[in-house]
């Protein structure tokens, strides 16, 4: 028996909680742009990064934010421009794992 209520009180949670996630990218781009700024930050801090990488890391990230501008012109993100504008993070991200781990 407290094994029912204890699922019934945690499934309305469980499928609350993936609806959420499942809802869209709604802000995930802005997410990521947020996360790949707070890596650069993070690796200036600790002298993983030198001033002149984390320059060329946020230019990076300039364009990118620069690019979504554009993209959003008419208002929302088309599924392609979605796609290109996440290709471009993940390309950034690559460059800040590849940045923070030269010698």
């Amino acid at each position: 028996m407290k094994r029912m209520v204890t699922f019934l009180l945690a499934a309305p949670l469980v499928l609350g909680v993936s609806a959420l996630s499942m809802a869209g990218p709604r802000g995930e781009i802005n997410r990521r742009e947020y996360r790949e700024q707070k890596r650069i930050n993070q690796g200036i801090r600790s002298g993983e990064l030198t001033r002149r990488e984390a320059d060329r890391l946020e230019a990076g990230l300039a364009k990118i934010k620069t690019d979504e501008r554009y993209a959003k012109k008419d208002g929302n993100l088309s599924h392609r421009e979605r796609v290109r504008l996440n290709r471009e993070l993940n390309h950034e991200s690559r460059e800040i794992y590849r940045y923070k781990r030269n010698r």
